[in-house]
């Protein structure tokens, strides 16, 4: 079973590609240029010259501040290029798995937020997000919308990469206190979406389509995951960083933030029977890995 994935090196991409082999899953992806998002027309045409039998939809524009200066580019890549990659899945009637952000919700509500509540974007990120999923719906009813947030794995740009960074130089670090959500492992991302592969490819029940939350147990602020963060370090090298907890309004961004950005998985749980391993789990594992790596492997 041949299922493609949008993007060249993303860290979900990278870690989906890292463990598809132990799924029993052929996975190729693909890129810019050939596969641009921003240009409909090339979309189609990679997506059918390697007739998969089912795609990830995982490219998109992910910087959060700088969406802010560039809207029009923000919403050609998350809503449009979703939308064409989607319609490229209904060409050759495969089903889709498109990952979407919990930025789609505003973070006024206490509790994690289920698929059920209503949607309300504070930033241009998360609108253009919110679009994609819009588009995705319209362009085919063979879909699985995926939403998660604070990712984080060995690969790449990610908060756990840079608190490892800044504990190397720093031994106080100032860290977001008044925000909260699911620090989610994309290596126990990457297994679930790879596991729901499999289902849709085999299962045709169409209580298996639409939209689903991904987290993992537990929550925390920023503060909490980098201080967790640094245990991890002190305990492996007995280097010991200082916490310096700041509000939002002491850490201003171009883009609005969610204050909960917690996300209900009960769903997915009831749908497919997935579940994710409590946060510090997987926290705990990244860091020793990362620890261990040359910063060259896990730099891009």
């Amino acid at each position: 079973m041949r299922v493609l994935v949008t993007g060249n090196n993303g860290q979900l991409l990278r870690c989906l590609r890292h463990l598809a082999p132990i799924h029993g899953l052929d996975l190729i992806s693909i890129g810019r240029p050939e596969l641009d998002l921003l240009k409909p027309d090339s979309v189609m045409t990679a997506v059918l010259c390697r007739q998969p039998d089912l795609i990830v939809s995982a490219a998109a524009f992910t910087a959060v501040d700088k969406a802010e200066d560039l809207p029009d580019l923000a919403y050609a890549t998350n809503a449009k290029g979703a939308g064409a990659v989607a319609a490229a899945a209904s060409a050759l009637n495969i089903p889709i798995i498109h990952i979407s952000s919990d930025y789609v919700f505003s973070g006024s509500k206490p509790a994690p937020y289920t698929e059920a509540d209503q949607t309300e974007p504070l930033s241009v990120y998360g609108a253009s997000k919110l679009l994609g999923e819009a588009e995705v719906r319209a362009a085919t009813a063979n879909h699985v919308i995926i939403r998660a947030g604070w990712l984080y794995s060995p690969f790449g740009q990610n908060f756990l990469k840079t608190m490892l960074a800044l504990a190397a130089k720093q031994d106080t670090v100032r860290v977001v206190a008044d925000q909260r959500g699911r620090p989610t492992s994309a290596l126990a991302a990457a297994s679930a979406i790879l596991a729901l592969a499999h289902r849709l490819l085999q299962d045709g029940h169409p209580e298996l389509r639409g939209v689903f939350h991904l987290a993992p147990a537990g929550d925390a602020s920023w503060a909490d995951f980098a201080e967790f963060i640094f245990g991890a370090v002190e305990a492996a090298t007995a280097r010991r960083i200082r916490i310096e907890r700041v509000s939002s309004r002491e850490y201003p961004t171009a883009a609005m933030r969610p204050q909960n950005s917690c996300l209900d998985a009960t769903k997915i749980k009831e749908r497919y029977g997935i579940t994710m391993p409590h946060w510090q789990t997987s926290a705990r594992d990244i860091v020793e890995i990362c620890l261990q790596l040359p910063a060259k492997e896990t730099a891009q």
